[in-house]
């Protein structure tokens, strides 16, 4: 294993870590990662670069190659690559493959964890994450996607939507219903959680074409007759659902770590460009109606940072972090949206042209909105789960 030499395993200090995923990004410069943007490619040079320096595992254990850090410095991790102007292209391409595998970590059996993690930390393999459906939305208890057992495999037959890197993985975390909701005891039961390999020959990958972050593929996937080894599904059948959840608190910290990133990746070229645009024989930063939008958007991001580490240094600490996690994503999502439109808007007409990149932001700045869960989500969450009121679905 190769966690003893590689940057990730040596940085243990966040400032550390900032200095070294830093200097790892400005390899990657801005006309990089706009040229991934108009080609549609996906950044497979900079995702290897990021997992050759160790950093794929950062929360992975160490016998397995990873780093064996915590939630806190996967975050520190997600959010400098979307500062460094990476933005949500650069952080979602390697999104699945830092916290998606928890579950293997957590639940995976020997086996099954030396087989399956040091390919995704060494980069050598590339993962996807299918769980959202064109008819269910966030009601992931009813789930249509069916795994009927046959001997030694699985066979999988249903429809999976908004699945990032499906285009270019190998591996396939997949949640499908084992056992009919009408035979269980509790809608969430009955689910099961498959890790196996994408074989494009059973699965039909069709790429949406989207509004932004055309270098991270998002696609609809169809199975008809999908086959998975039984040695593919983890833990228990029909425990998937218990399985994910463990992800879920994870997921939106580093969302919500990568908004932030985002946001401050606007606000820095705003800055910038209020500082060297002269207008009237004056910089227009010198102007309050310039300042004071800027200034508010760099204390919103402050503030919702501080919810971040909040919410990671909670869930490292093995604490209910449930209120904290939602509460960072909604207030990071709402902060970098308003530091990208306020980006677009400080440079006037020249916001809008993709050469000055703030336009590209705009665009990304709506996926940490939307998902992995809606702003209305988490609102009725924390009305019910930390206030107490009634629950209204």
């Amino acid at each position: 294993m190769k966690s003893e030499t590689t940057l990730a395993a040596k940085a243990r200090d966040l400032g550390e870590i900032r200095s070294a995923v830093t200097a790892l990004c400005a390899r990657f410069d801005d006309a990089y990662w706009l040229g991934k943007d108009l080609e549609g490619e996906f950044p497979a040079d900079f995702h290897q670069a990021v997992a050759d320096a160790g950093w794929l595992g950062i929360c992975m254990p160490e016998e397995f190659g990873g780093a064996g850090l915590g939630v806190r410095e996967a975050a520190v991790l997600v959010q400098v690559i979307a500062e460094s102007g990476a933005g949500m292209s650069g952080a979602s391409a390697i999104h699945m493959n830092v916290f998606g595998l928890q579950p293997v970590v957590v639940f995976g059996t020997r086996a099954q964890q030396e087989r399956m993690l040091p390919p995704l930390i060494a980069g050598k393999e590339r993962a996807c994450f299918a769980v959202t459906e064109p008819s269910v939305g966030s009601d992931t208890t009813r789930l249509k996607t069916r795994a009927e057992r046959d001997g030694d495999h699985y066979v999988v037959h249903g429809q999976k939507v908004w699945i990032s890197t499906a285009q270019v993985a190998e591996k396939i975390l997949l949640l499908a219903r084992t056992k009919p909701i009408e035979e269980c005891a509790k809608p969430q039961h009955g689910l099961s959680l498959f890790y196996t390999t994408l074989d494009r020959t059973q699965v039909q990958v069709r790429q949406i074409d989207k509004m932004g972050r055309a270098a991270v593929d998002s696609n609809e996937l169809f199975f008809d007759g999908f086959r998975i080894p039984v040695e593919d599904r983890l833990g228990e059948e029909g425990r998937g659902f218990e399985y994910i959840l463990h992800g879920m608190n994870p997921e939106r910290i580093l969302i919500a770590a990568e908004a932030v990133g985002l946001g401050r990746a606007a606000l820095r070229k705003a800055v910038q460009y209020a500082k060297d645009r002269v207008v009237f024989g004056r910089p227009i930063g010198m102007n309050q109606s310039i300042q004071h939008p800027l200034a508010e958007r760099w204390m919103a991001l402050e503030a919702a940072n501080l919810m971040v580490e909040q919410a990671a240094d909670r869930y490292d600490q093995n604490l209910d972090c449930g209120a904290q996690a939602n509460t960072a994503k909604f207030l990071a999502a709402e902060a970098g949206y308003q530091a990208c439109l306020t980006a677009v808007m400080t440079h006037g007409g020249f916001g809008y042209a993709k050469e000055y990149h703030v336009e590209r932001y705009l665009r990304e700045s709506l996926i940490p909105r939307i998902a992995p869960i809606s702003p209305q989500m988490i609102q009725c969450y924390i009305a019910e789960k930390v206030l107490g009121l009634p629950k209204s679905y």
